[in-house]
């Protein structure tokens, strides 16, 4: 029997038994071995499972000329040309809400290992100086300051949420006000945000629009005392801008868990004692990551079932 479902990525051993045990499905890593499918193989396909970020654009759907729906493994779904897809009556899904938890604890968890320099006061600790009679320079307080969302959306809201119990004063950009808590202040451009905080933090969705968002202008408005947290996806800053900023000392530190180019970092960052950096896990816990899984599953039963899909972006 053909495939109904193609799993494209690098699916975990759960999630594999869970997809055949629910559909008929084949794997493949990647599309260039989609091409090898034979083509009533291709033409059988109705709906991929895709995880990952390798661009999945117009020739890639071509391939598959039976797709109806290609159900993300994520929130973000920039890697999928979505104006492609429309134009081919498919539909695409994502997974949002069930890992905003997840992201907004690694913002703060960044913020705070940043702010009060963890990675070296472990090393403090490790390596025996604070048993040899040194003490770990103060720090930062982070309780109390200024701290800009940039984006308030489903993550946005979650970590603006926390830093309030943290007694910080809440600031954030969206394309229009939003109704928020009394006391959060909306600035009317990325620049006027950056200018009135002392972290800033990114929580857009990538694509085009929000290339380069956090721009050169932004990170100086930011200025000297300024921390940058990102975990969003690494297009939204603007890189070579902010690694000079970090090299020169125009801003205070950041928290990093997206890159251009990852994996492959620019090793610029390695050398820099300002950054905490992270391997991309904002959503990487056991628990979130099977409930990412089950709902990109739960979109594909809707969409061959012919009931409505749970969420379409």
């Amino acid at each position: 029997m053909h495939a109904a479902v193609l799993a494209i990525g690098g699916y975990d051993d759960a999630d594999v038994r869970d997809l055949e045990a629910g559909f008929n499905v084949i794997f493949r890593s990647s599309f260039d071995d989609i091409q090898n499918m034979a083509i009533d193989a291709r033409h059988a396909v109705r709906a991929v499972a895709f995880k990952g970020h390798t661009p999945f654009g117009h020739q890639e759907m071509a391939l598959l000329p039976s797709l109806g729906v290609i159900a993300n493994y994520g929130v973000g779904y920039d890697a999928i040309d979505t104006v492609a897809a429309k134009a081919r009556g498919i539909a695409v899904t994502n997974t949002p809400d069930v890992l905003n938890d997840d992201v907004a604890d690694l913002a703060v968890a960044m913020m705070l290992m940043q702010g009060r320099d963890m990675r070296r006061g472990d090393a403090w600790v490790r390596d025996g100086i604070w048993a040899g009679g040194g003490d770990l320079p103060l720090n930062r307080k982070i309780s109390g300051g200024r701290v800009g969302i940039l984006g308030l959306g489903r993550i946005g809201r979650e970590i603006a949420a926390r830093l309030a119990a943290f007694k910080m004063d809440i600031h954030y950009w969206s394309r229009g006000p939003k109704k928020t808590p009394d006391g959060w202040q909306y600035h009317n451009s990325p620049d006027a945000l950056a200018a009135a905080v002392d972290y800033l933090i990114v929580a857009l969705v990538g694509g085009t629009q929000t290339c380069g968002i956090v721009s050169a202008s932004v990170i100086k408005a930011l200025g000297p005392k300024g921390v940058l947290i990102n975990i969003s996806r690494g297009s939204t800053v603007d890189e070579a801008a902010l690694l000079e900023a970090l090299e020169k000392g125009h801003l205070a530190g950041a928290g990093l868990d997206v890159f251009l180019n990852e994996p492959a970092v620019d090793p610029r960052f390695l050398s820099l004692d300002n950054v905490v950096l992270q391997p991309h896990q904002g959503s990487g816990t056991i628990e979130t990551r099977a409930a990412m899984a089950k709902l990109q599953r739960d979109n594909i039963a809707a969409f061959l079932d012919g009931q409505p899909l749970l969420t379409e972006v």
